[in-house]
């Protein structure tokens, strides 16, 4: 028999419990607004205290967008990974598609979440943040790939469409009301700025 060492439990349970946080936040801004909500009554509906709220979440916005570093590692792995002879911006396409194929989940929660992450400007704002510490990322790993002159410029420029693109599929998804995937809708965003 294996044993789960104590430390991955707690790892485990910390995560499940920060997962249902963001639920209830999600449903009341959701339901009430995202400036309307404050962390107190996220808190009441949690069973919590704010206090333990935010040894969860620094801020209310963080339990909409959550912890990304372990997606941004996905797609910088899958980026990482992609044949060098491929075309940085289909690369780009192909890990940010892995992202979503993995994070196939609750359709309407995703949805849901993705509606208020785009309701206010401290969530824009915060997801724009987001958006420039996976740049960081991504771009090197563009950079190498590339040849000519102006690289960097060049490697940012492809990085940072990608993720225009990868935001435009996940919100027209998300006010969508077809059966349209967000994988579809990210092939399409692609192809629309990519080489013709």
């Amino acid at each position: 028999m294996t044993s789960t060492p104590a430390s991955g439990l707690r790892s485990m349970t910390r995560d499940a419990v920060r997962a249902q946080i963001a639920a209830v936040a999600i449903d009341l801004f959701a339901e009430h607004g995202f400036d309307q909500v404050t962390v107190e009554q996220i808190a009441t509906a949690s069973g919590i205290s704010a206090r333990s709220f935010h040894r969860y979440f620094p801020a209310k916005e963080d339990a909409v967008i959550g912890d990304t570093t372990v997606w941004a590692e996905l797609v910088r792995d899958t980026l990482d990974q992609r044949p060098t002879d491929e075309s940085p911006w289909e690369s780009l396409r192909a890990a940010f598609g892995e992202l979503l194929a993995r994070s196939d989940g609750d359709r309407d929660r995703q949805r849901r979440t993705m509606r208020v992450l785009s309701s206010t400007p401290s969530l824009r704002a915060r997801n724009l943040e987001k958006h420039l510490m996976w740049a960081r990322m991504f771009a090197p790993i563009v950079e190498e790939r590339l040849d000519g002159d102006h690289v960097e410029l060049r490697a940012q420029a492809l990085v940072q469409s990608a993720l225009v693109c990868f935001d435009l599929a996940l919100t027209t998804w998300a006010d969508s009301q077809d059966d349209t995937s967000p994988v579809d809708y990210l092939a399409l965003a692609f192809a629309t700025v990519g080489p013709r």
